[in-house]
């Protein structure tokens, strides 16, 4: 194998079938109509410091949470939800021009690979093996140790981004030289770190040890069982089916900005969708300390809802930001869930909350150990 040590453009590649290539021309469309102006972030969050994005997973089974809409933010953990709930179509909003560039080039990869394995080769730049159909069904730890085995081949990691991004500009979404520039590099960071890519800021590593993508991919939910996008076949074609439908639609947006979140709110109503899950991560940390939390809750109150529609967040690390107790032992994160109607609630009068007093109120996911606690 040839080792990857830059990316090289100039390999020609035969182009895919135009029924796979081509997205209708309302995908760049609703794109472009839902989102706001690049916004700044310190880290390009290529992948989650989420360990335990999966514990949330007890809450939509106890509620029934399934199909509708979904919002959510970030890199790909929310693949993992879309396989979970299956929903009619799924909205990721990010601050950062970026995280959208991003989803374009991990939805050509889903629209371009016939099995995980594949797609796994095209993310981290290795070849794929000759006999690729008897590796569908096989358990996902065979999956990561074909890729542990073998380093990035430079010649293959270029073609495929060749391939790729030819596929990413048939999405009609305008591109720049800089957002070409910028997906280059992404896909780069990722055949060079191969599945040992972690969360990283702009100033270098975390101040505690982040995840994996590996670990990420291993995680399980409170029963133990492995529950990310690519834990099986189906649950990696659910997400296929979605992108290749074109019904997962990345925008640029600031939860509590003027256009984003109101806009999606419009749409879904236009289109009687309510929404099922709204995955914040930790957002609304940042936006207590900008002092516009009250803005994203008005933005939320223009989303449509039902009884058991779910607002999820994350807390990473302890102390005042967090709710204090710190997360759970050998987890960087602990995921809360909230209805929501409690939500709305508790933020009646959004100036006088807290982020304290926000979070506590949420279920707090059961442990392994014992059953769920609702506050």
């Amino acid at each position: 194998m040839r080792p990857i040590v830059a990316v090289v453009l100039g390999l020609l590649v035969a182009p895919l079938p135009q029924s796979r290539a081509q997205a209708p021309a309302e995908f760049a469309a609703l794109i472009a109509r839902l989102s706001e102006p690049d916004g700044a972030f310190h880290s390009d969050n290529l992948v989650s410091n989420e360990t335990s994005y999966l514990h949330v997973f007890s809450a939509f089974r106890d509620l029934g949470v399934k199909g509708g809409a979904y919002l959510g933010v970030g890199p790909e953990q929310s693949f993992s939800y879309l396989a979970e709930i299956e929903p009619e179509i799924a909205f990721i909003v990010d601050i950062r021009r970026d995280n959208l560039l991003l989803h374009l080039l991990l939805k050509a990869m889903f629209a371009t690979a016939g099995n995980r394995l594949e797609y796994l080769c095209l993310l981290y730049g290795r070849a794929a093996p000759a006999d690729l159909a008897l590796w569908t069904d096989l358990p996902l730890e065979s999956l990561l140790e074909y890729l542990d085995a073998r380093s990035a081949d430079s010649v293959v990691h270029v073609a495929n981004h060749r391939r790729l991004m030819a596929m990413v500009g048939s999405f009609g979404v305008p591109l720049t030289d800089t957002d070409r520039a910028t997906l280059r590099r992404f896909h780069y960071e990722f055949a060079r770190a191969g599945l040992d890519v972690q969360y990283t800021t702009q100033a270098g590593r975390m101040w505690r040890a982040m995840p994996t993508n590996r670990d990420l991919y291993l995680a399980t939910d409170l029963d133990g069982v492995q529950g990310s996008y690519l834990a099986s076949e189906d649950r990696w074609r659910r997400v296929r089916d979605l992108q290749r439908r074109h019904r997962i639609i990345p925008v640029t947006g600031d939860l509590a900005g003027p256009k984003a979140l109101r806009a999606i709110g419009q749409y879904l109503t236009q289109t009687r969708r309510t929404v099922s899950v709204f995955y914040v991560s930790n957002v609304e940390q940042y936006l207590f300390r900008n002092d516009v939390f009250p803005a994203f809750v008005a933005n939320t109150r223009t989303l449509p809802t039902g009884p058991n529609s779910l607002l999820v967040r994350s807390l990473v690390g302890g102390g005042r930001w967090s709710g204090g107790s710190g997360s759970s032992p050998g987890l960087v994160s602990r995921q809360r869930a909230q209805t929501f109607k409690r939500f709305r609630e508790i933020t009646a009068t959004p100036d006088s909350v807290s982020y304290r007093a926000l979070v506590a109120d949420a279920f707090e996911l059961r442990l392994r150990t014992g059953p769920p606690v609702d506050r």
